[in-house]
């Protein structure tokens, strides 16, 4: 340590690295991490040592799935807001949905127009997914040369007229686009046929609601999705799998070497149906939160590998959009900031490790995005950590979120997990939850 010009030593007993969770003492310099060294490593004169005893570091999460709304609908949240309450859970990368702002990232000039948007707001690093809609293939490639992660497409109506859905025979069209520049399509998938034959009940009662969004939607169109991808030799990648029904086609389809990962998500993880009480719209998104036994597969699956990596789909909205009419209230839950003590809450209940859950929040999602610099405690990777005291616990207080609407499904819940602090390329942005100055950066993907 001593031939190397380093800056800051972060000490603990708990360090958790892609070989295990052992005592460490972690040096950087410049912004990355250049050792991970023994404890009671020496510390070089100049050199700043942060010692966090028992609480344990990890590498930061990275969230590749949050709807900003910004610019357009910035009463919805906001890159302030939004980075904020990443900052304050413990993530220090996020990559932003193309939809809910306007304008939708759908070109490259409207992509230049959110960047400058979130230039001097981002607390943490902040990429971009770009939009595939029926009208825009010429633009795909643009977009992908200018730098956006991926491309997202719904199967189905978004619920934002700016961001109409592919039919299969678009989908077609945009997956070979994209495919022929080695890109990676992101998919909405539920069916729109399977979701205009579900009964519609307006009211309050969340029974009604899960009955509009069966679970045969998101199975046929996965069904589809992988059919497109295996003819096409595609990549492709599943968001927000609710269904344990898809399983067994998903894990079919990896085994066969097709190209196709999927993620799922906080609400799905750690919230039934059953527990949801009538009116209480807090709790909708599309596909919809399922019941307890739905959700014991989807842990299994992520024990097994089949469901790759768990992200928020943070997607908020004012809190008179969330109306006690199910039939008609915005569907998206707001967790940006309480994923991670959520996560953990569930897992160690299942016998998990913080080492499980590493791998599915920061691990598993950059390398989806690609995002090589993140998602480890390593040499040469980006120094970005969160601190967990994983013992602590504490109560979900609405009041005390970042988000710029405190409307959650998690309120009053008691969590395991306080995110003491979180640090972005070596530098603190966020001390008990309270957030430092902004100093994120802007990506691009880089190859």
């Amino acid at each position: 340590m001593a031939d190397v010009a380093v800056e800051l030593v972060l000490r603990s007993t708990r360090v958790i690295t892609p070989e295990g969770t052992r005592a460490a003492s972690v040096a950087v310099a410049g912004g990355k991490i250049t050792a991970v060294l023994a404890y009671e490593a020496e510390v070089p004169a100049g050199a700043r040592l942060e010692d966090f005893g028992d609480d344990v570091l990890l590498p930061g999460l990275v969230d590749t799935h949050v709807h900003v709304n910004d610019p357009g609908r910035t009463e919805w949240e906001g890159f302030w807001t939004a980075t904020r309450a990443a900052a304050a859970g413990g993530i220090t990368t996020i990559l932003d949905m193309p939809l809910n702002s306007l304008p939708p990232t759908t070109t490259t000039d409207n992509l230049r127009v959110k960047q400058e948007v979130a230039r001097a707001k981002a607390h943490v690093d902040v990429g971009f997914w770009g939009g595939a809609l029926p009208d825009n293939v010429k633009d795909l490639r643009p977009l992908h040369d200018a730098g956006v992660y991926g491309f997202k497409c719904f199967l189905s109506p978004s619920g934002v007229d700016e961001f109409p859905e592919l039919d299969q025979e678009q989908l077609a069209t945009s997956l070979a686009e994209i495919t022929g520049f080695g890109g990676l399509l992101i998919v909405h998938a539920e069916d729109p046929h399977h979701l205009d034959a579900a009964p519609v009940v307006p009211g309050p009662k969340y029974a009604d609601f899960l009955a509009s969004r069966p679970r045969d939607a998101e199975n046929t169109a996965i069904g589809n999705l992988i059919a497109q991808a295996k003819r096409l030799n595609a990549r492709v990648h599943v968001l927000h799998l609710s269904s344990s029904d898809a399983l067994p086609l998903i894990a079919a389809a990896k085994a066969e070497g097709i190209k196709i990962t999927v993620e799922s998500c906080p609400h799905y993880l750690t919230l039934t149906a059953e527990e949801v009480p009538d009116g209480a719209s807090e709790f909708k998104c599309c596909p919809p939160i399922r019941e307890a036994a739905n959700q014991d597969l989807l842990w299994d699956a992520l024990a097994d590998g089949t469901i790759d990596c768990i992200v928020s789909d943070h997607s908020p909205s004012t809190a008179d959009l969330k109306t006690s009419d199910f039939s008609t209230a915005w569907g998206g839950i707001s967790s940006l900031q309480l994923g991670l003590p959520a996560i953990w809450t569930e897992a160690r209940r299942r016998g998990r490790t913080l080492e499980d859950v590493v791998r599915w929040m920061s691990a598993a999602p950059a390398a989806l995005a690609g995002l090589a610099q993140k998602g480890a405690i390593e040499v040469g990777r980006d120094a970005d950590f969160a601190v967990l005291a994983p013992e602590e616990t504490f109560t979900v207080d609405p009041a005390e979120l970042h988000h710029r609407n405190q409307v959650t499904a998690y309120a009053g819940k008691t969590l395991h997990g306080v995110v003491k602090s979180t640090w972005l390329r070596g530098a603190q942005i966020a001390d008990h939850g309270t957030p430092t100055e902004p100093t994120g950066l802007l990506l691009e993907r880089q190859n």
